[in-house]
């Protein structure tokens, strides 16, 4: 009988491990893989911490499932330490999901709601950004500026209303132009004027790009003026920071980074730390009540606010605070910055090196003047990470299909000068074997 296949498509980059420690990734046959990427950069505690499994044991035996609306000691226990620790204090309501691209739906709809609720049913456009990823449903693959992970869905998936995101690198003025920011603030403002404020909800972004745009980063002081331009205009500002959130750049939220208050927050991944599937979708009093007063509905997710989700996210925002592990990475970030601008900063197809924190993206191109990518036939990012596979590092791909060849790190907060050298030399490596 044949076997069952996995995954769904075949990986030219597949791999069977069996189990995970630390920052590290084993074979069957006992091979040791550095998980440079942190999974999908989820891993932030690293993995195989004996406290989070405890904790999801004994939440399993106590509530295995309850209905999401309803308070459970696991839930109540997460709940205080996002509000004792972690969320800006202006973000009061918690609605929690299985996953990302369910907390940015939900952040979706609540800002369509709210707009709704207010008397404006007709403020119901979500403008995204030209290049950028939130998520995996219909509607999220179809609002992300993301050709890729949308190709046979173009014609059924919504057509997104974008701003262009602020790529310092491929600023239309030039690169890393002194009047980048001006450029991108005067987009917004004509993106506004174009479709009318009076028709639209909300900007989703991130302030950060993930994987999508490998830690692509605006000009200073450009969040700060763009929230600015949005409160004029009476659109809510929602920051996805599924990616970003819980200490990834070395503040608890990149929003903090820049001084921005968003109006809805998502987050995920390293909420988790990739012990429980699990999201969050934080906003304000005066949404909810607004939401409220009209008489609308939020919906649960079934298997949203899992039991046992709720204790593992719980446990490892308790470990990542008692250890202090958000506080480590700043100078873990310099330091991967630095051996990399030392080791391959200068290297003819080494467009970039960028990045906050342990989210760091190294942009390969076939020229370095005029920033020309690799024709995609070549699948320059599949071999770079083949290659490093082969040298015992894991490696993340990034880019969007039409701007791609992009790699990334995102490594677990508990690594060391080892781990850093290790997925340096094997990055170096890689790319040399992979564009020679």
């Amino acid at each position: 009988m044949e076997l069952v296949k996995w995954p769904f498509l075949k990986q030219s980059w597949g791999i069977e491990f069996e189990r995970s420690e630390g920052a590290y990734l084993y074979t069957k046959d006992g091979k040791k893989v550095l998980d440079a990427a942190g999974g999908a950069i989820v891993s932030n505690i690293g993995y195989g911490r004996e406290e989070v499994a405890d904790a999801i044991a004994r939440a399993v035996k106590n509530n295995s499932y309850v209905l999401p609306p309803f308070l459970t000691p696991e839930r109540e226990a997460l709940l205080d330490e996002l509000r004792e620790y972690w969320l800006p204090s202006h973000l009061t309501r918690i609605h929690l999901s299985s996953g990302g691209s369910e907390a940015n739906e939900s952040g979706v709809k609540l800002a369509i709601q709210y707009q709704a609720s207010r008397g404006q049913p007709e403020k119901n456009i979500i403008l995204t950004r030209s290049l950028s990823y939130h998520g995996t449903t219909l509607n999220m693959s179809g609002i992300s500026g993301h050709a890729a992970r949308k190709r046979g869905l173009e014609s059924y998936v919504p057509e997104p209303t974008t701003i262009e995101t602020p790529y310092p690198l491929r600023c239309p003025l030039g690169s890393h132009h002194p009047e980048a920011k001006n450029y991108y603030l005067e987009n917004l403002r004509n993106t506004i004027k174009r479709i009318g404020s009076n028709n639209i909800a909300g900007l989703l972004m991130e302030p950060i790009n993930g994987s999508s745009g490998g830690a692509i980063y605006p000009p200073d002081g450009y969040w700060k003026e763009a929230q600015e331009i949005l409160r004029e205009n009476d659109i809510l500002l929602i920051a996805d920071e599924v990616m970003t959130g819980f200490g990834r750049v070395g503040e608890d939220f990149a929003s903090n980074l820049y001084d921005i208050e968003p109006d809805i927050l998502i987050a995920g991944k390293g909420m988790g730390g990739g012990y429980a599937a699990i999201g969050g979708t934080y906003s304000t009093d005066r949404i909810a009540d607004s939401i409220q007063a009209a008489g609308y509905e939020v919906m649960f997710h079934t298997f949203a606010a899992l039991p046992q989700s709720c204790a593992a996210s719980a446990e490892v925002l308790k470990i990542l605070r008692e250890e202090n592990l958000c506080q480590k990475v700043p100078s873990l970030g310099e330091k991967i910055l630095d051996q990399l601008n030392s080791e391959i900063g200068q290297h003819p197809h080494v467009a970039e090196i960028r990045g906050k924190g342990l989210l760091i993206g190294i942009e390969i191109v076939e020229d370095k003047s005029s920033l020309k990518p690799f024709n995609e036939s070549k699948k320059i990012t599949s071999q770079v990470m083949a290659k490093g596979l082969e040298k015992g590092v894991f490696l993340y791909p990034g880019g969007t299909g039409e701007y791609r060849d992009i790699i990334c790190l995102g490594p677990a907060f508990i690594i060391g000068d080892e781990e850093i050298n290790l997925m340096v030399k094997a990055l170096k490596e890689s790319i040399d074997q992979a564009v020679s």
